[in-house]
């Protein structure tokens, strides 16, 4: 059996095998054989694509706050071993019978979450949401409940479906999104999931409107996205928290006007912020998952008109206690998933206006390292030393 080359330059024409998508591609992967351990880069078998699925020979990867979470045991649903990863760019290599939005040699964005046009969610223009993502059913295998990846004789987990810590992957077909072909794969990679989703959230969530106050809990990837969103919806003050300083420079140079540390001042920050505007912002995003700062961002908003996002994620099985009466006087306090985008939909219309430089998510990239790198990359964001790490394959 002939084995495709692994390397694949992205300006580069996918030649077809002959035997189309019948072959089993070995390749390499980060394989997390068990929580709280290093990922090991591990020489997998990709099985082929069946009907309605399509293989992705990944070119670039994000390595996302959500992913420790994975490897630190705190997803819920995910089993071991599996192969990480949720936000990359690649190239189809092949497809199955019925797959007709994409075909071999398209420039992709695998999306986590889905879009398969006929659940009600889906058919409702107001939801973002589908009933094949994993908050409705596990993502840990493919939808016909078995895997594309096996490594030593034994299966590998899916994460996501999309498993993007690998040089190929196997993912249905309305869990891709097809883009320009002129489209940067290790820039445009961070719109499969934490540019989309702080931007989004400002934008489509939160709904920001111009000259309102805004304040951002986490300056990470997903919280400096938010941070360009409130800019680019005319927000005149945009208040950056974190606790770590170092990320106050990229925070103003994306749009902030103040940026906050907590552990400098002599009060609790709702009521800081409460001080800094009178009454409260109009908006405020917890990007971070902490239940402290979750109630920090409700309670520092406008206690009748603030809108308060929660982007972080809890570890599962986290409980918030909350006193009722913070709601009663009008604040709405909202979730979002992945910004409010239909990602299908819309991750074609972001790279486009990618593209057109309509904003400039590169500034968030903080560190390209090969993908055998990866552990250094996580060792990174641990760290707090970079907002987004892009592995290249």
């Amino acid at each position: 059996m002939t084995v495709p080359k692994r390397v694949l330059k992205e300006n580069v024409p996918m030649q077809r095998n002959p035997l189309g998508c019948f072959q089993v591609i070995r390749c390499r992967a980060a394989v997390a054989w068990a929580a709280g351990h290093p990922l090991s880069i591990e020489e997998v078998e990709v099985a082929p694509p069946k009907a309605g699925e399509v293989r992705i020979k990944l070119v670039a990867a994000g390595i996302c706050r959500t992913d420790e979470h994975l490897l630190q045991g705190c997803f819920p649903s995910a089993e071991f071993p599996v192969i990480p990863g949720h936000e990359g760019a690649g190239i189809v290599e092949s497809i199955g019978e019925g797959v007709t939005s994409v075909k071999p040699g398209d420039k992709v964005i695998p999306i986590c979450v889905p879009q398969c046009g006929e659940c009600s969610f889906c058919l409702n223009p107001e939801s973002n949401y589908c009933l094949k993502s994993h908050f409705s059913e596990p993502q840990n295998l493919l939808p016909d409940k078995t895997t594309r990846f096996t490594c030593k004789g034994k299966q590998i987990h899916h994460f996501l479906w999309m498993s993007t810590f690998a040089e190929y992957t196997v993912v249905p077909e309305y869990a891709v999104a097809k883009i320009d072909p002129a489209a940067p794969l290790d820039k445009v990679c961070l719109l499969g999931c934490g540019f989309s989703t702080g931007y989004g959230a400002a934008i489509n969530t939160a709904k920001v409107k111009p000259g309102s106050t805004c304040a951002i809990f986490g300056l990470g990837g997903v919280g400096l996205s938010v941070v360009m969103g409130c800019k680019a919806a005319g927000a005149s003050r945009i208040i950056a928290v974190d606790i770590n300083k170092d990320k106050f420079a990229k925070a103003k140079e994306l749009g902030a006007t103040d940026c906050i540390n907590p552990r400098d001042c002599q009060k609790p920050i709702q009521e800081v912020l409460t001080d800094m505007t009178g009454q409260g912002v109009d908006y405020s995003f917890e990007a971070i998952g902490l239940k402290e700062t979750m109630i920090a961002a409700l309670a520092s908003c406008n206690m009748n008109t603030g809108i308060c996002v929660m982007i972080g994620e809890l570890d599962a099985g986290s409980e918030i206690s909350l006193n009722p009466m913070i709601l009663l006087t009008g604040r709405a306090w909202k979730g979002t998933l992945v910004g409010g985008w239909k990602m299908r939909d819309c991750i074609p219309r972001l790279v486009s206006s990618y593209l057109e430089k309509k904003f400039n998510s590169d500034l968030l990239i903080t560190h390209t390292l090969p993908f055998a790198q990866v552990n250094e990359g996580f060792e990174l964001l641990r760290a707090g030393k970079s907002i987004r790490s892009v592995l290249l394959f």
